[in-house]
Parts: C-alpha cells; sequence; structure tokens
C-alpha cells in the first residue's frame, strides 16, 4: 500500500534553531531519506514553503475565493511529505517514526485510495 506522511511542526520553533542546530536536523533528514530511499521504502517526498506563502481556494456557487495563508490558524503547520509503500498501517507507522520533526511536532499518516 501507499501511505502519505504529512509532516506537521511549528514553523516558529524550527525558525529559531542556531545555525548548527539546523545544520544537524537538516543532516538527520538527510539521513532519513537516504536510509528509506534504500530500504525501498521511499515513493517520493517535497519540503513546503512556509505556510504563509499558502493560498487556500474555495469554490462556493460557482465562485471562486483566494485567501493568502493557510485554510486555519493552527499551532503547527504542514512543513512537507514523504509518499511512502510499505506492506500495512504498523509498517507505515514505524517508516513515519523515524521522521526527525515527529520530536517536535506531528505525522499524519493517511493510506493512498486507490481506484479502480
Amino acid at each position: 500500500m501507499r501511505y502519505l506522511c504529512l509532516i506537521y511542526a511549528e514553523e516558529k520553533r524550527v525558525g529559531t534553531m542556531t545555525k548548527a542546530e539546523s545544520d544537524a536536523f537538516t543532516s538527520e533528514y538527510s539521513a532519513f531519506t537516504e536510509a528509506i530511499r534504500k530500504s525501498g521504502h521511499l515513493l517520493g517526498g517535497e519540503a513546503l514553503e512556509p505556510a504563509h506563502a499558502a493560498t487556500t481556494l474555495r469554490m462556493r456557487n460557482g465562485k471562486m475565493s483566494t485567501t493568502d495563508g493557510p485554510f486555519a490558524e493552527t499551532k503547527e503547520q504542514l512543513g512537507g511529505f514523504y509518499l511512502i509503500k510499505a506492506r500495512d498501517l504498523n509498517e507505515a507507522i514505524q517508516v513515519a517514526s523515524r521522521i526527525p520533526s515527529a520530536r517536535l511536532g506531528s505525522i499524519e499518516i493517511r493510506p493512498i485510495r486507490e481506484f479502480g
């Protein structure tokens, strides 16, 4: 099965890291990404720009409206994702538990719906 691992953390907390902390965190991510690439779990993934760069779109009664920023104000913001493959949810949880931001925020694991 395929799973999307959505990475949530407080942007302010990540933004206040010292250069040494930031470099160490980035190294952890690089090592994690390489490990899941080698294990065959990685299907894709990206980091996202900060929440203030988001645009939220809504369609109501045939009319489009856009709003700058995320859909809702929250303590944690979506910062990136990994698309992984795993035998089942238990294996997906094991893979996602090693994402460095799990220590700072949360990882939402969502199965990908297969159509057809």
